[in-house]
């Protein structure tokens, strides 16, 4: 039996446990998100570190924008190098030891420590958006040209599940703090050592079973900038990569909608709903929960439909969720719209990652993905500081902010209308 007959679904010489090691790297980087940058640290910073001064959540806000700037500058270059030098699993070594290291130094900071915050938060959120371009890229050696959406889901699904074992195991260990009557700034330190210490123990198996496939060893003698050189004038006008291009610019959009979500849906469940803390962890869980099903079920359909249907789908749905959460005025209406997020989140996500695959040519995967990973990351400046500007100038309107960060979705719609996923790969194969 071949090993194509063995794994249905995967390239020659792939194995199943191969592609499960892979995608437990989505397992063991999710906790860092879910408990980092959603629903612990963040709150921390703002109320503890920094006091509940006016300006905490703009120094929050700030401190990302800054890690994510510095992806922007890199990400191309990373992926470049790791093509030309077949590193991509060395360098994600390097991010995750930074990203584990970091998340663990946040651990340090207590009231009134902003810099050694700053420093760490700064530090992990960089090696992570870096390490979660590299483990992209090697989709595309694992999956078949007609498996990417479906192994791509398995990874995301995953992810969604690992960044709610960590929650858990964090929301456990804080409900026993407080039981014996310790305050946030004794438990919440904890919490950082034991969201990096599981996303190291989780990651292991990526290293210990993903095989790094160099595809093009003579492409070392051009240095990394001549590549990202030649590739982005390569995107100009009608060239050979014009639907990657376009697929960027609108990946730029609909993320921006989405970065918002994401990182002001717990503000907004608060602020626009009046749901309790309480409430609100509950909607992270049950979010995450659907986000899982959404990635992992949504994977098959992409397969059969295609790349671009799948995605503009993915994204009507997103319009819908938007319409129904600015509608929401008690909450069984909110949690239909949030349910809806998580389903489209999981899709959406799973979905780009793989269109990604399918478009970037078969020596060039780090470099294209750090491509898809500068895009993100734009989007991530974008959409949360539009819903922020607009909260600021309509005088704390929330509903308002949502309403007019979701009509990223319809412009990335409009834009996805040009690309030719088809037309895309046979340029990219030859």
């Amino acid at each position: 039996m071949t090993d194509r007959e063995a794994a249905p679904g995967l390239r020659p010489g792939v194995r199943r446990r191969e592609v499960w090691a892979w995608a437990m790297y989505d397992f063991a980087n999710s906790g860092y998100t879910t408990v980092v940058i959603t629903a612990i640290f963040n709150a921390y910073f703002v109320a503890a570190i920094a006091g509940g001064a006016p300006w905490a959540t703009f120094a929050w806000t700030a401190a990302l924008a800054a890690s994510y700037a510095l992806i922007l500058l890199s990400a191309p270059f990373v992926g470049a190098w790791a093509d030309a030098h077949g590193a991509k699993k060395r360098l994600l070594a390097f991010t995750t030891a930074g990203c584990v290291l970091g998340t663990a130094g946040l651990a340090l900071a207590g009231p009134g420590d902003i810099g050694v915050a700053i420093g760490f938060l700064v530090l992990s959120n960089y090696c992570f958006g870096s390490g979660e371009n590299l483990i992209a890229a090697f989709l595309p050696e694992l999956a078949d040209d007609d498996s990417l959406g479906k192994v791509s889901g398995w990874g995301w699904s995953l992810g969604y599940l690992g960044g709610l074992g960590s929650l858990g195991a964090c929301l456990a260990y804080i409900t026993w703090a407080e039981g014996q009557g310790h305050a946030a700034a004794d438990y919440v330190p904890v919490t950082m050592l034991i969201t990096a210490l599981l996303f190291a123990l989780a990651s292991a198996p990526t290293f210990l079973l993903l095989r790094e496939r160099k595809t093009a060893p003579a492409a070392a003698s051009m240095p990394a900038w001549t590549r990202v050189r030649h590739t982005l004038h390569a995107l100009r006008g009608s060239g050979p990569y014009r639907d990657m291009r376009r697929f960027m610019l609108c990946v730029v959009f609909y993320q921006a909608g989405i970065q918002a979500v994401i990182a002001l849906a717990a503000i907004y469940a608060v602020e626009a709903m009046g749901f309790s803390t309480k409430e609100t962890i509950g909607l992270i869980f049950v979010v995450n929960i659907t986000a899982a099903v959404g990635a992992f079920g949504f994977g098959y359909l992409q397969d059969r439909i295609g790349h671009g249907r799948a995605i503009a789908l993915t994204l009507g749905g997103w319009i819908v969720m938007i319409l129904l959460a600015w509608a929401a005025t008690r909450p069984p209406l909110f949690w239909l719209a949030a349910n809806i997020a998580g389903l489209c989140l999981g899709a959406s996500q799973s979905a780009g990652r793989a269109l990604v695959g399918y478009l970037a040519p078969p020596d060039r995967h780090g470099e294209f993905f750090g491509l898809w990973g500068l895009a993100v990351k734009l989007s991530s400046i974008l959409g949360p500081l539009t819903y922020g500007a607009v909260t600021w100038l309509s005088g704390g309107d929330h509903r308002l902010a949502i309403l007019i960060t979701g009509s990223y979705f319809v412009v990335g719609l409009v834009i996805l209308a040009g690309v030719d996923p088809e037309r895309g790969h046979r340029s990219a194969q030859s």
